[in-house]
């Protein structure tokens, strides 16, 4: 005879709250080991519901705040808490930007071991809502129930889902309405694309089978000029409600603001990243920005920094660190659509730009074209091929190297390759303190930090962008 499963009732623990982690997740502390309790902030005494637990930490839910923090917020956003894009809009902004700045001082000593970095103020964001140029969307066939959801008893149709990948999960997507990082149009436009599924009542990608019609919606926004670029990522349209669907997302290009493009682009692989093949086009194909007196071409599928606002001053404080000379050669590493390498050009004898995405190097070279600034090149190259660096070498010996690496910071390859040549000064611009740190350390056989001045381009979530000065000693 089997016996009857009983869960265990939750164990609950109060936990008096001392930090807050990098990953955003607040730090305390029961019987000296580490908890750490999503939903809590510093200061604040909780209850917490251990989730689990490993050697050296336990992992927790808040339950109940027992003693608030003096800078404890209601979150303005319905999904807070579930969908995983902002951890921090239940803290006071000013709070926020001062806790990015430990968290950069922290890295730097803990993973460094550098001690006498000096870490500037962060420079904070005037628009801490609505900030973002960029979203992708997915589409899901596994709805995320929250925890609420589920209480209620109530029946949901999970086999759809508009909205963002719940953390940890590639196959669950959080359903959503709105986003309050983006603008009130892109919001607009995320409801009608809904009421476009809903009315034709096409299937949503599923990440395990591969099957299913929709996949991907990308909304990209000109803080310069209000025009939107719309991409739609859908496999190949082959039920006439596929193709009607396409035809009337087509037809929502007449409500956007003026200047804008909207495409439909079609992937069949089994990739979940938001890519494809454009079927169809209305208007010019890109949007535009305008940053340092520079015009840059933003296509579908090419990266630029998300945050416009706070754009003016990151490339102000990386030519601040690079400290360009007019005699100097620049070489950009990771140079995406040329944000740096363009006005770095503007200040020097000759700039570089080196990066992977064909498609960032073809807007790079419009944007060159357009803004009339010939001393710049731009080169399509993979900086962690082994041939890179012999590429490289051939084109000499720079004076000054801006570097802005994925959050996995540089190669292995990349920093020997700088040591080797020595360019007087290096500007690294990183969204990762902890690899920030790391390359830093490495770099310090040759060079000495001089500053590191956070920027914070990503409010309500625990993200933080710092550029650091490295001179040669």
């Amino acid at each position: 005879m089997m016996r009857k499963r009983t869960d265990k009732p939750a164990r609950i623990v109060d936990v008096t709250i001392d930090s807050i982690g990098f990953e955003g997740v607040a730090v305390g502390r029961v019987d000296g080991i580490v908890h750490f309790v999503k939903g809590a902030l510093p200061g604040e005494h909780v209850k917490a519901k251990v989730l689990r637990g490993k050697k050296r930490y336990i992992e927790c839910d808040v339950v109940d705040v027992l003693t608030p923090s003096p800078h404890r917020l209601h979150a303005p956003c319905p999904y807070f808490g579930d969908c995983g894009g902002c951890s921090w809009q239940h803290l006071d902004y000013q709070q926020q930007t001062l806790w990015k700045r430990l968290h950069v001082a922290d890295a730097f000593k803990r993973i460094g071991n550098l001690d006498n970095v000096k870490i500037e103020d962060c420079i904070a964001c005037a628009l801490p809502y609505g900030y973002r140029n960029k979203m992708e969307f997915s589409f899901g066939a596994s709805r995320w129930l929250t925890a609420s959801e589920i209480a209620t008893g109530e029946e949901f149709d999970t086999s759809f889902a508009l909205g963002l990948h719940v953390p940890g999960r590639f196959d669950k997507v959080k359903d959503i309405e709105q986003c309050l990082l983006q603008s009130d149009e892109a919001n607009s436009l995320l409801l009608k694309v809904r009421a476009l599924a809903d009315r034709y009542l096409v299937t949503a990608h599923n990440q395990r089978t591969h099957l299913g019609f929709l996949r991907h919606l990308v909304l990209r926004t000109s803080y310069t000029s209000q025009s939107m670029l719309a991409v739609l990522i859908t496999t190949s349209p082959e039920l006439e409600s596929e193709k009607d669907l396409v035809n009337d997302w087509m037809d929502l290009f007449d409500v956007l603001p003026n200047g804008s493009t909207i495409v439909h682009a079609v992937n069949d692989t089994k990739s979940p990243v938001a890519n494809g093949t454009i079927g169809a086009l209305c208007g010019e194909g890109f949007i535009t920005e305008q940053i340092h007196g520079v015009e840059y071409r933003i296509s579908p599928f090419s990266f630029f920094q998300t945050n416009s606002v706070q754009l003016p001053f990151l490339v102000t404080e990386a030519l601040r660190a690079a400290s360009i000379q007019s005699t100097d050669v620049v070489w950009d590493l990771y140079c995406g659509t040329g944000t740096l390498t363009l006005p770095a050009a503007k200040a020097s004898a000759r700039a570089i730009g080196f990066e992977v995405a064909e498609s960032s190097v073809y807007d790079a070279v419009v944007s060159r074209e357009l803004n009339n600034i010939a001393n710049a090149e731009f080169l399509v190259m993979d900086l962690h091929a082994k041939q890179a660096m012999e590429l490289l070498m051939e084109l000499g010996k720079p004076n000054v190297v801006i570097i802005d690496p994925p959050r996995s910071g540089l190669h292995p390859q990349v920093v020997n390759h700088l040591l080797t040549i020595q360019p007087e000064r290096i500007a690294y611009v990183s969204c990762n303190p902890s690899t920030l740190a790391r390359d830093c350390a490495l770099l310090g056989q040759n060079y000495a930090i001089e500053s590191v001045v956070p920027i914070d381009m990503f409010p309500q979530t625990f993200h933080i962008e710092a550029i650091t000065k490295l001179v040669l000693r």
